[in-house]
């Protein structure tokens, strides 16, 4: 039977209890706390509480100094630097298992689609990406004008509820579906204006993305290349020299391929990476979810780890005292 651990979908046999998925963990004995759909579990009913097929489970643990290697977007944190759209797959299934693969914790939907918020009768993207589950963020795709933009977040807004976070995008042609920056600023201050949380789609220059850190975006997000060309970082240096003068997270949006074109955006020093492209339109979408996940993760442990310096010559990794020749 499926159920959810931390968000995650994993498969457990019938009468499978707590303690089981504990163990399979490797957890049993550590300091733990367990919460069975929303209510917490005591520790001595681990052994005796049997799971039901869909149940969610969420085990935490105890971390020193605040939130771990999280990230934070508008006042939250997430584990998951990986972002992910809803777009090009071939069905709803293929989309929903996809995004599992990834591991995303916020995924992208553009509203004037008709798999959300579509015929009464028909599918809903929703109900595969459920808002419980997900952060969902509104994308302003397809917009060519602030007005545009803005009406756009409007309607998400209205659409999920009163929802802030929103993912602007104002694109200058279709041909190359770079970002109209001009557009984009007046877009950016009347959504910033009217309380929305920003997050920014725009060119890799870095002027740019500090003028929109100004306005008030709560991230930007330059492009790697063109939206869909898979054609990864064209420009490193431009990207980094955004990481090290902002106060925002930097997230690369666009243009990513393949999986060392994510860990390439990560030891960057950028917070994360969103893509769909790369990932629906992979011969296996749900095989590559998986492989960006791993891409983000060995990234970022790079960038933390600090690679070695280059060096123009050789440097001999075993030392030369001691030869016996």
């Amino acid at each position: 039977m499926m159920v959810y651990v931390n968000g995650e979908t994993r498969q457990y046999a019938q009468a499978c209890c707590v303690a089981d998925v504990i163990a399979d963990l490797g957890l049993t004995g550590k300091k733990i706390a367990v919460e069975l759909n929303k209510e917490i579990l005591p520790f001595n009913q681990y052994e005796t509480q049997e799971l039901q097929a869909e149940d969610r489970l969420e085990i935490v643990h105890a971390i020193g100094g605040g939130q771990g290697d999280s990230f934070i977007i508008a006042g939250v944190a997430y584990q998951s630097r990986l972002l992910v759209g809803t777009g090009k797959y071939k069905d709803l299934e293929e989309t929903r298992l996809a995004i599992e693969a990834s591991g995303a914790q916020i995924v992208t939907v553009a509203i004037r689609r008709t798999n959300i918020g579509q015929h009464a009768d028909g599918p809903n993207l929703l109900d595969v990406i459920s808002p419980d589950k997900y952060t969902i963020l509104p994308n302003t795709a397809g917009c060519y004008t602030a007005e545009e933009a803005v009406r756009t977040c409007r309607l998400g807004r209205e659409l999920l509820g009163g929802h802030k976070l929103v993912k602007l995008e104002v694109l200058a042609d279709q041909k190359t579906l770079f970002p109209d920056v001009a557009q984009t600023y007046i877009a950016a201050e009347l959504l910033v204006k009217d309380g929305f949380d920003v997050m920014v789609y725009t060119n890799d220059d870095p002027i740019a993305a500090k003028r929109l850190e100004e306005i008030g975006c709560v991230a930007v997000m330059p492009l790697a290349a063109p939206i869909g060309s898979g054609l990864g970082i064209r420009n490193p240096y431009n990207i980094l020299t955004i990481v090290e003068n902002a106060k925002v997270p930097i997230l690369v949006d666009a243009g990513v391929g393949t999986a060392s074109d994510a860990a390439m955006a990560m030891e960057l020093g950028c917070d994360g990476v969103l893509m769909n492209t790369a990932i629906a339109a992979a011969k296996n979408p749900i095989l590559m979810a998986s492989a960006m996940r791993k891409g983000i993760e060995a990234g970022r442990e790079a960038f933390l780890a600090g690679r070695m310096p280059r060096r123009r010559f050789a440097s001999a990794s075993s030392p030369i005292d001691g030869l016996f020749f």
